[in-house]
């Protein structure tokens, strides 16, 4: 199925409209970042933070939220609050960070050095 324009534009507002009542907290006292949709946990980054790099140790999607790209939402608000914050680098060591750094090069600067 071949959609329009105007349809493809309609589907990323509504996309955009569901995105908008998501929640992210990065959720220190249990060394990761969340999202949620109302009170429902939706997806997890995991981490372990010495100070100087933040190691994401795993990415988690709910069963019943996978495929609705939320885990890539959840890895864009850590990535920026990691940015915006500018003291700390990332490790990805999780296969789905890494993964997203690859699609999103010119976030590259934050990756810690090997």
């Amino acid at each position: 199925m071949t959609l329009t324009r105007a349809e493809r534009l309609t589907l990323t507002r509504a996309e955009e409209d569901v995105m908008a009542d998501l929640r992210y907290q990065d959720e220190k006292d249990a060394s990761r970042y969340a999202l949620y949709d109302g009170d429902s946990l939706v997806a997890v980054i995991d981490y372990a933070d010495d100070g100087s790099t933040v190691a994401m140790t795993r990415a988690f999607t709910i069963p019943t939220f996978r495929g609705k790209g939320y885990a890539g939402v959840l890895t864009e608000h850590a990535i920026a609050d990691l940015e915006q914050r500018g003291d700390r680098k990332v490790s990805p060591v999780c296969w789905y960070v890494a993964e997203w750094f690859e699609k999103n090069p010119d976030r590259a600067g934050i990756v810690a050095a090997r």
